[in-house]
């Protein structure tokens, strides 16, 4: 027994069908787009978190410096010190 389906049907499948395949490539480059901006957006954050800790050591090691001067100086000072008093 042979079925015939209307030409209604088949017409609407038609149009939903090339509706979808003419959407595919617009959707497409969204998504592109969408992870490359997701993507650029990170780089960005771990770039101003990398300057931030870099910043934080660089702190650091000027205090470090300083430091050492400093205890470097009093070292220096105590030895003068010293032999001034042993001399007296």
């Amino acid at each position: 027994m042979p079925s015939t389906v209307n030409g209604s049907i088949t017409d609407s499948v038609t149009q939903v069908n090339t509706k979808v395949l003419g959407e595919v490539p617009a959707t497409a480059m969204g998504d592109l787009m969408l992870t490359t901006s997701q993507a650029l957006s990170a780089g960005g954050q771990n770039l101003a978190t990398g300057q931030q800790q870099a910043n934080v050591m660089y702190q650091a090691a000027t205090v470090q410096g300083i430091n050492a001067l400093m205890n470097t100086g009093n070292a220096a000072t105590g030895k003068v010190t010293e032999s001034i008093i042993d001399r007296g």
